[in-house]
């Protein structure tokens, strides 16, 4: 008996399980990127009420000295922001432009992101990866450099290989749904590049 019931409450929490997953991969509809757009103009507002604040959802912290993970970066930041006094108050503001919670509101950021980021990757050269081979290749062979700081390099580089290949993974559905909204979305998150690419 008590193992029918724990294969039954398996059961349960698989399907509790793929019943997220479903919820996370639902389209990006317009109404949830222009409600995301104006949480991140409400944020910027939050951001100079709480001016001490340093964990905020910023893809741009200008204090990173690693590289993040680049397909959680909204989560992360609201992560690093819970118990700062902001918190509580940005969550509010969150579930009143009608998302559930900041997890939610991040997740979606999370998307939007990766898609701006896609968006940009399709809009450069092919050649990246030719690029950044070269650039590696100079870094090795440059007798200046001691090993640690190659490593370091080395580091860098791999980790900007991967964000090529993120890119790659983005949903042609999340990439469409974003485009019509890039320019808003560069003024929000107060990016200074050029996010803007050309039609393919």
């Amino acid at each position: 008996m008590s193992r029918s019931k724990s294969i039954t409450r398996w059961s349960l929490a698989l399907v509790v399980s793929l019943l997220a997953f479903a919820a996370q991969a639902k389209d990006l509809s317009d109404s949830t990127i222009r409600a995301f757009i104006a949480t991140m103009n409400d944020a910027q507002a939050l951001q100079d009420k709480y001016g001490d604040t340093e964990r905020w959802p910023d893809p741009e912290d200008e204090e990173t000295t690693s590289m993040p993970d680049m397909t959680r970066l909204f989560s992360t930041g609201v992560e690093q922001m819970e118990g700062t006094p902001a918190y509580a108050e940005f969550e509010s503001v969150v579930e009143k432009r009608g998302f559930d919670s900041l997890e939610s509101w991040a997740s979606v950021g999370d998307r939007v992101f990766a898609a701006m980021m896609a968006i940009q990757m399709k809009s450069e050269s092919s050649g990246v990866g030719q690029e950044m081979a070269g650039v590696m290749a100079e870094i090795e062979n440059d007798p200046n450099m001691s090993e640690q700081q190659k490593a370091q390099m080395r580091a860098m580089m791999g980790a900007a290989l991967n964000i090529t290949k993120i890119a790659d993974d983005v949903p042609a559905a999340d990439i469409e749904a974003v485009r019509p909204h890039l320019k808003d979305l560069e003024a929000a998150m107060n990016d200074d590049e050029d996010w803007d690419a050309s039609e393919d």
